[in-house]
């Protein structure tokens, strides 16, 4: 099995954790990390055995022993990184989400077509043995028709107006940080919305501090959906349906339970995994470049335009707009 040489642009919170599951991924290992800062990069490298610690993101795509790229910059960062690591031929699994808009995830998508390179975006719930078992039970069918869906993903932040949660220009906001995840949820099981309602509290940086979203779909499924980071709510999933209900417990994009109640009967399913959840998307997007693959089968290009644009569009209802 060919060894797969990482490297990781931005070393932040969620890239320690991805480095941390890193280590846990047979046939994968991490071999150079980059950050605008030496020491920063050098204390990272030192804690997650790197090989190669750089202090320009350039330096690291230039490096012929890198593999794959997994990049953790801020969201406004996304579009750029990803682009610098393809002309490089270096594949991509980019953090969520993807990029700002629609056109720049078209350009992303291009330029790794251009290039005959892989890449993905990191939404790790999509690969994670709770989030399949749900779509597993509800495809049976065997809980009838699906009529409601309710998913929150809130906490309460610290306001800083220069960190990346309330700062616009990092691509701030509850929206694109965590309401992405109730959204990826509603996509994934049902697909585009008929209908979508949404409105938000915009603060006074101008991002949205709280965001609340209704998708409709003619076949009579509502998706109730909330994002926040003024208050801190039980961060769950419950999909009520004919004969039962599913629930993906707290926090449902990265739990290992889910209670389902069907004809009467409640079970409590326990997935048990050690770590953090993201070695999943690292051995599928692994997988992917040992076969040569240049797109994931489970988060194609086709997701991410469904995502980006469902963003887009509830970004415009809200009236929220980055530069």
């Amino acid at each position: 099995m060919k060894t797969i040489k990482w490297g990781i642009l931005g070393l932040g919170k969620i890239a320690n954790s991805f480095a941390t599951d890193l280590q846990q991924v047979e046939g994968s290992v991490l071999y150079a990390v980059a950050s605008r800062s030496q020491d920063k990069a050098d204390h990272f490298g030192a804690e997650y055995n790197a090989t190669q610690c750089y202090n320009s993101y350039e330096q690291l795509v230039k490096d012929p022993n890198v593999d794959a790229v997994y990049i953790a910059t801020p969201h406004v960062r996304h579009h750029q990184d990803t682009l610098l690591c393809l002309q490089h031929k270096k594949a991509v699994l980019c953090e969520k989400p993807f990029a700002m808009n629609r056109e720049q995830v078209e350009e992303m998508i291009t330029t790794a077509q251009t290039n005959d390179t892989l890449l993905m975006e990191a939404l790790w719930t999509r690969f994670m043995p709770h989030f399949k078992f749900v779509q597993q039970e509800l495809e049976s069918g065997r809980y009838g028709a699906v009529k409601t869906l309710a998913a929150d993903f809130c906490f309460e932040a610290e306001f800083n107006p220069e960190g990346r949660l309330f700062n616009k220009a990092l691509g701030g906001g509850s929206l694109l940080d965590i309401g992405i995840y109730p959204i990826f949820c509603a996509l994934a099981l049902f697909g585009k919305p008929d209908h979508i309602e949404a409105k938000a509290k915009i603060g006074k940086t101008g991002v949205d501090e709280e965001t609340e979203m209704t998708f409709k779909y003619n076949s009579g499924i509502s998706a109730f959906l909330s994002s926040s980071i003024l208050k801190k709510t039980p961060t769950t999933a419950t999909l009520v349906c004919e004969k039962g209900m599913l629930i993906l417990n707290s926090r449902f994009h990265q739990t290992d339970k889910v209670t389902t109640i069907l004809e009467g009967t409640k079970i409590e399913h326990d997935f048990a995994y050690t770590g953090k959840g993201y070695y999943f998307e690292i051995e599928h997007f692994a997988e992917l470049l040992r076969q040569e693959k240049k797109e994931s089968p489970l988060m194609s290009y086709a997701f991410s335009r469904l995502l980006i644009s469902t963003l887009d569009e509830v970004r415009e209802l809200i009236n929220l707009q980055y530069a």
